[in-house]
C-alpha cells in the first residue's frame, strides 16, 4: 500500500518552482506591480507553464495577497494564452 501511495504522491506535490513564483509575484505585487505585469515578466514565464501558471493564481498565499477583481483578470488573461 505504501508503494502505490509513493507511486501518486508526485501528483499533489508543488515544484520547487512554483513556490519561488509564488514568493516572486506576492513580493512584486507588494511593490506595487499589476499581477498581469509580473505574469509577464520572463522570470515566471521561463519558470513555469501556462498549467502551472493558473495552479499559482488558486494558491491561498497568492489570493490573499492579492485582490478578487484583479486575480480573475489575471486568470482570464493566462487562459487566452
Amino acid at each position: 500500500m505504501a508503494a502505490f501511495k509513493n507511486l501518486f504522491s508526485f501528483l499533489f506535490q508543488r515544484s520547487s518552482a512554483e513556490e519561488h513564483v509564488a514568493r516572486y509575484v506576492i513580493r512584486e505585487h507588494d511593490r506595487g506591480r499589476t499581477l498581469d505585469e509580473i505574469l509577464a515578466d520572463k522570470y515566471v514565464q521561463n519558470r513555469l507553464t501556462p498549467e502551472q501558471q493558473r495552479r499559482l493564481l488558486d494558491r491561498p498565499e497568492v489570493i490573499e495577497a492579492i485582490s478578487g477583481d484583479t486575480l480573475e483578470a489575471a486568470k482570464a488573461s493566462v487562459e487566452s494564452a
